[in-house]
């Protein structure tokens, strides 16, 4: 169906700009980098036949009409912003694969009654100014004004960089959807792990996006020197927090779906021959059923109390963040196997533990994922790859998928 040299070279070409002497992409939201990407992307969508558009909050929109343009539209895409020295598939893959998709329908004379749009949305990474989904957030009606305060390491605001890119800031609510406006978001993208690759298969069915609970554990002691102070008199924090870590392990693990993760750590006053005062981690906690998720993190809580309560240290837990896990539709769900099974391609249904751009829409319309395998499971990072086969099987079933969700 799709012509994969294209697609291939597609993305080859996008994975130019931005490229760094150091290895990998960087791409950040309203820079010059991510301006040259938009443009290259917009004559893609040109050549492939789509009316191009930019809205209120700079999500590149592609619309190949319908036969009947009353119809709510069919919303394909991913991003092509990236992280720091990021690879040259995550996000890109998406958008590439929708415009590839419907260049191929166009060519080969096929229409649909539904609408279609393919939409790169604005800084999906959040890399440039630590908030994620500007461009899904904007479309959802979520974004606000106190989001655009948010400032990168230069202090310039969101705000600020929208106004040098050539967007009103003031204007960000045009670019909210009516919740009728669109029948579903689909979106094609690598796994970043290896689940598929274990399993030896190329593309999965995404069955939910896991929801993330941020949070940070502050554990206060009695600091003192590490070669006076007997075993049995510390307050010792860390011995407390090293418990704890153990717990999260040990919970997260139990249900077979939920991931527990710590991923920063720090000691006060942190000097080798003395007793830490006090220890800092942060817990990244993800499930895609959030009363398992909570019911971990309930485990986690009280456990981590009882254990700083034996080792006579204070315990304070602060939140950071608590998002809602998104599942993915039964419909698009439905019409994605429907199409492995028309393309003879085996699948496989599995959950997304890293955060997508549909979270954003769950209250706008049905949501679905497409996997595609990814290399070692390596993700933003620039060894990060998909075979051009993979790539080709990923953008196909894409494209099957929009057919049978036309037809439903």
């Amino acid at each position: 169906m799709i012509n994969e040299e294209r697609l291939w070279e597609h993305l080859e070409s996008l994975s130019t700009i931005g490229k760094q002497e150091t290895g990998g992409i960087t791409r950040l939201s309203f820079s010059e980098e991510e301006r040259q990407a938009k443009d290259l992307v917009s004559s893609w969508m040109k050549d492939a036949g789509l009316t191009v558009r930019e809205d209120e909050v700079g999500n590149l929109i592609g619309r190949k009409e319908g036969l009947d343009p009353h119809l709510p539209v069919i919303l394909v895409g991913s991003h092509i912003d990236s992280v720091y020295h990021g690879g040259n598939f995550d996000g890109p893959l998406g958008v590439l694969s929708g415009i590839e998709a419907l260049q191929a329908m166009n060519e080969q004379g096929m229409e649909t009654q539904h609408p279609i749009e393919v939409v790169a949305f604005t800084d999906e990474e959040g890399s440039r100014f630590s908030l994620g989904m500007i461009g899904s957030r904007g479309m959802a009606g979520t974004l606000t004004k106190e989001h655009l305060e948010q400032v990168d390491k230069n202090g310039i605001s969101v705000a600020e960089a929208m106004s040098k890119s050539g967007l009103d800031p003031e204007e960000i609510q045009h670019a909210r959807r009516e919740k009728d406006s669109i029948k579903a978001y689909l979106e094609l993208h690598i796994e970043q792990g290896k689940i598929l690759e274990s399993k030896n298969l190329s593309v999965g069915i995404v069955s939910g996006i896991a929801g993330p609970i941020w949070q940070k554990f502050i554990i206060n002691g009695e600091a003192g020197h590490a070669g006076t102070t007997p075993m049995t008199m510390r307050r010792d924090p860390l011995t407390a927090a090293s418990a704890i870590i153990q717990v999260i392990n040990k919970e997260a693990s139990k249900t077979g779906t939920t991931v527990g993760t710590v991923g920063q750590l720090e000691l006060v006053p942190g000097g080798i021959n003395v007793i830490p005062e006090r220890v800092e981690f942060s817990l990244d906690l993800r499930d895609i059923s959030e009363e398992v998720r909570d019911h971990v993190e309930l485990e986690i809580a009280t456990q981590a109390k009882s254990i700083c309560e034996q080792y006579g240290v204070e315990l304070i837990i602060e939140p950071l963040q608590r998002v809602a896990p998104a599942p993915c539709s039964d419909l698009v769900q439905t019409c994605t196997s429907a199409a492995c099974d028309t393309l003879n391609i085996e699948t496989m249904t599995l959950s997304s533990g890293a955060g997508h751009d549909g979270m954003q829409l769950t209250e706008l319309c049905p949501i679905g994922m497409i996997f595609v395998r990814s290399k070692n499971g390596i993700s933003h990072n620039p060894a990060e790859w998909s075979s051009m086969e993979d790539c080709k099987n990923g953008a196909n079933v894409l494209c099957q998928t929009i057919l049978n969700l036309d037809l439903q």
